[in-house]
């Protein structure tokens, strides 16, 4: 079992915003491979999926905590203690500011880098050592608060690149759970 974590935050009214990029990235995936609807379980919505994986039989649990951004690591660990895995067995998404508009960076581990979703799943796991790919949803104008940036919109123009984007990011997330981390940095991080 792995599970993949989109983070974001709940509702219509943060569907569209910047910080829920983990939540649309989880969502072209799950498009990929749903045949059931999402089950609220863990403080999430989740659905389970069947990837055709060497090492295993493949089972992925997709799940989106339905905690807000900033809770995000109750959900996370409830699922962790359940299956009982080992963080490296979770592959989080999320977004990040620091990295240009729809860049993406996997890391077998890692720094939360300000990010607070991370932050609380590293809180809770008791570590910063599990997989994560960084959406980059790029740096706000100046004069901009950063918190009020996060919780906008994408743009006009960021929403017409956005589809491919979410596209190569899920395509990232496939590759790291069916070929392994690192040949995903290879094809990805470039």
């Amino acid at each position: 079992m792995k599970i993949v974590v989109g983070l974001g935050n709940p509702g219509a009214k943060y569907r569209a915003n910047r910080h829920n990029a983990g939540y649309l990235v989880l969502s072209e995936l799950a498009s990929r491979f749903a045949k059931t609807p999402p089950r609220a379980r863990f403080h999430a919505d989740t659905l389970e999926i069947q990837l055709n994986r060497p090492s295993n039989h493949g089972t992925v649990l997709l799940l989106c905590p339905t905690t807000y951004m900033n809770h995000s690591g109750r959900s996370v660990a409830e699922a962790v203690r359940f299956y009982k895995l080992l963080p490296e067995d979770i592959f989080v998404i999320c977004d990040d500011l620091d990295l240009p508009f729809a860049k993406i960076r996997i890391r077998a581990e890692g720094g939360c880098g300000g990010q607070k979703g991370l932050k609380d799943i590293a809180r809770l796991l008791g570590t910063e050592k599990f997989p994560r790919l960084r959406f980059g949803i790029g740096r706000p104008p100046a004069r901009v608060d950063p918190a009020d940036y996060v919780l906008s919109d994408f743009s006009a123009e960021e929403k017409k690149e956005l589809p491919l984007a979410l596209k190569i990011a899920a395509d990232a997330v496939e590759c790291s759970l069916t070929e392994g981390l690192a040949e995903a940095m290879n094809k990805y991080n470039g």
